[in-house]
């Protein structure tokens, strides 16, 4: 096996997808050159003839992920359109948790990022939305736009690892607390379970994404309709 490794010629490509690999297996703490080196079978100055230093690979890494998002579709309505896309980046992170991580990390977004950022823009911009208020959607939207939300107890993605995180069961809000906030103990005591929660048991997480994409989805739809700007906005609120 190790004579094979060697004779398949060292690409760029290649070491990206196998940081890829090590990464969605390992996690990205378990991500350095020579751990890689060592998955491809080469000693880690050969690494160095492709990639620059390990920021240079991180941006490769992020930019293969992102490539697997679905393209625009041109068939459906401005917002299917980008709620498949949204929801297509969800998935994608589902299949890569480390990418989150790795993507908030970066000083600069990565040329796949500006690219698919800016065909969600496009998308908006061809249904009829002003370039104000596709501004404004795209500020709303934050890191939903790339298929996450930025979650309080997401204790796996903070740890850049891959699969669920052992977690404590949250304690039952004790009986005293519950009578002085009755309110957030009813919703506590209704809400959704589901064992793949990044609370443990929990919320359905996604449910809960998709239930908030697709308020602000509507909300935004409605905006379009009224032909909102932010400077009437402004004028209203002085």
């Amino acid at each position: 096996m190790a004579d094979t490794l060697h004779r398949t010629p060292l690409t760029r490509e290649r070491i990206l997808l196998a940081a890829v690999a090590l990464a969605d297996a390992s996690g990205i703490q378990a991500l350095s050159m020579r751990n890689l080196a060592q998955d491809l079978g080469v000693v880690p100055m050969a690494l160095y003839k492709h990639v620059a230093n390990k920021d240079e690979l991180l941006d490769g890494m992020i930019d293969v992920v992102v490539g697997e998002i679905d393209p625009p579709r041109d068939d459906v309505d401005w917002k299917r359109s980008v709620r498949l896309r949204i929801l297509s980046a969800r998935q994608m992170l589902i299949r890569h948790p480390w990418a989150p991580l790795a993507i908030e990390s970066r000083n600069m977004a990565t040329v796949a990022v500006l690219s698919y950022l800016d065909s969600v823009v496009a998308t908006l911009r061809a249904g009829g939305f002003s370039t104000d208020l596709a501004h404004h959607v795209m500020h709303a939207m934050g890191s939903r736009i790339l298929g996450f939300s930025q979650e309080l107890f997401d204790a796996s993605r903070r740890a850049g690892q891959t699969g669920a995180v052992e977690a404590d069961p949250p304690a039952a809000m004790p009986p005293e607390i519950a009578a002085r906030f009755p309110h957030l103990a009813e919703i506590a005591a209704a809400a959704a379970h589901d064992d793949g929660s990044v609370v443990g048991s929990g919320c359905d997480d996604q449910f809960e994404f998709e239930f908030a994409l697709d308020l602000l989805l509507d909300g935004i739809e409605r905006l379009r309709q009224q032909g909102w700007t932010s400077a009437a906005h402004t004028r209203r609120a002085a």
